[in-house]
């Protein structure tokens, strides 16, 4: 291939890199995507990991920022063969004694099961609903930005900035609210006494109230497909099997994005990166880690509490205080006795995932960064404890720790589902300080990971603003032109 060929070589083909190429091919660019795997879509990915006709997803399964995701909203994605499922109970969390906290599609729903914290709860999550979708387009921006609903996200920030423990602790007087919020919240990675853990918890609970907490007909691989559908319908090429070990074996262009993470670009750029810069990105800190397991069932989990035999997702972590001392040691590299487990059952939904009358299982639990140590047994007994019997329904499980997960995708290195942690520092300098966070310093080379902003998730919004930049800096030419 020759240095005229493309405009733009996009390396990675997860939904940020598809998501980034597409944003080039529609100003008018010719793309190349260039993936390391033999399938594209990196944490968005299904496939038989257990018994034949049991499909599973790789990474992400639960898409509630795919579904809300102001740039995928502008594809028609659904043209390409996607159709989001809601389930009839977004989040379940159960607790001892058979009884669940639910996090329903509906927030009055939601607000009156939780009996005496119902003010409470429209008080903390309600604005934010009336108001998601300027909220959505502002949060899933760089944090260092001229926001066009500065009102409505400084009413938001009122809130997101604090301590999930400290918020939940002072804002609720009962164990399911503070139970509820703290789940969600603890999709931060971070200590729920850290600041902005609180954040994660208010956006995610507004989704659910906004879009649901869908998942997509056939497994996450069904967001990739639609988004290389849309790619090629717009001239964009993807070759995959091609590693990039060293920056010299990306072919020439006008601008190279880089789905990858600090780390690996380090690695590839060696060099050529300004000795200030390397010492940054090197000193871009790692979240914890995850331990996933995917399991073949031969009938659906037996859940003792009967709402979570209707939903979609289930947090396993008990009470605010355990769930508080879980993330706690995970992010001080100590291993939970007790983890906090992430649980989604997409075949109560979606039969075509698993044969007549058996069903699949999603799981995973927060652990230290780079953990060796088998957690299956760990995990399980947080499934059993809300489940009794659930052991006797699998049929094969597939592990996988974290150094099985960074083979599956090297973006996941040690584990680290999230591009780096979600301190509050790291949210602003993500991976470094800058008004575009974006640019590298090597002229026409951009970072659009989920290391960058907005951070983790299957939006594609980092891949979205990276293009932007790009376009910006160095293609505004051929944009102009076409």
């Amino acid at each position: 291939m020759s240095a005229a060929d493309f405009d733009a070589v996009v390396v990675g083909a997860g939904p940020n890199g598809l998501a980034a190429a597409i944003t080039l091919a529609r100003a008018g660019c010719s793309v190349l995507v260039l993936e390391a795997n033999s399938t594209i879509g990196g944490g968005a990915r299904s496939a038989e990991l257990t018994l034949p006709g049991f499909v599973h997803d790789l990474g992400s399964a639960v898409h509630p920022l795919g579904a809300a995701s102001p740039f995928f909203r502008t594809l028609a994605l659904e043209r390409f063969g996607l159709r989001w499922l809601r389930p009839d109970i977004p989040l379940a969390h159960p607790l001892d004694h058979g009884t669940a906290a639910c996090l329903y599609d509906s927030l009055s729903r939601t607000a009156r099961a939780l009996g005496p914290d119902a003010w409470t709860y429209r008080q903390l999550i309600g604005p934010s609903v009336r108001r998601w979708e300027k909220l959505v387009f502002e949060f899933l921006q760089p944090m260092l930005h001229l926001p066009r609903h500065p009102f409505t996200l400084a009413g938001f920030g009122l809130r997101a900035i604090w301590p999930a423990a400290a918020l939940t602790n002072t804002v609720f007087s009962r164990e399911p609210a503070r139970a509820l919020f703290a789940g969600v919240a603890a999709h931060s990675f971070l200590p729920l006494e850290a600041p902005v853990s609180a954040a994660f918890g208010v956006v995610l609970g507004m989704l659910a109230h906004a879009v649901g907490w869908p998942i997509p007909l056939g497994g996450a691989q069904a967001i990739t497909d639609a988004l290389a559908g849309c790619l090629r319908e717009l001239g964009g090429k993807i070759e995959t099997g091609v590693r990039i070990g060293q920056f010299s074996e990306i072919p020439s262009a006008r601008a190279i994005l880089l789905d990858l993470t600090p780390w690996q670009f380090v690695q590839i750029a060696g060099r050529q990166l300004p000795a200030g810069y390397r010492r940054r990105l090197e000193r871009f800190r790692h979240a914890p880690g995850v331990f996933k397991v995917d399991y073949a069932l031969d009938g659906p989990v037996p859940w003792t509490a009967e709402e979570c035999r209707r939903a979609g997702t289930l947090h396993l972590g008990g009470t605010l205080r355990e769930i508080a001392l879980a993330e706690r040691q995970a992010a001080a590299g100590a291993v939970p006795e007790r983890p906090f487990v992430l649980v989604s059952q997409p075949t109560l939904w979606d039969r075509t995932r698993a044969p007549a009358g058996k069903h699949t299982l999603w799981a995973y639990c927060h652990v230290p960064y780079g953990l060796t140590i088998d957690m299956t047994d760990a995990l399980e007994r947080q499934i059993e404890r809300f489940a009794p019997g659930f052991r006797e329904r699998i049929l094969m499980r597939h592990v996988s720790g974290p150094a099985a997960l960074a083979r599956l995708n090297a973006n996941l290195i040690g584990g680290d589902i999230s591009g780096g942690a979600n301190n509050l520092w790291q949210l602003i300098a993500r991976p470094v300080f800058g008004p575009v966070p974006y640019r590298t310093p090597l002229r026409g080379v951009y970072l659009c990971s989920s290391s960058t902003p907005p951070g983790g998730g299957v939006h594609g919004m980092a891949g979205y603003g990276a293009a932007k930049a790009a376009l910006n800096d160095v293609l505004c030419h051929t944009a102009a032109t076409t």
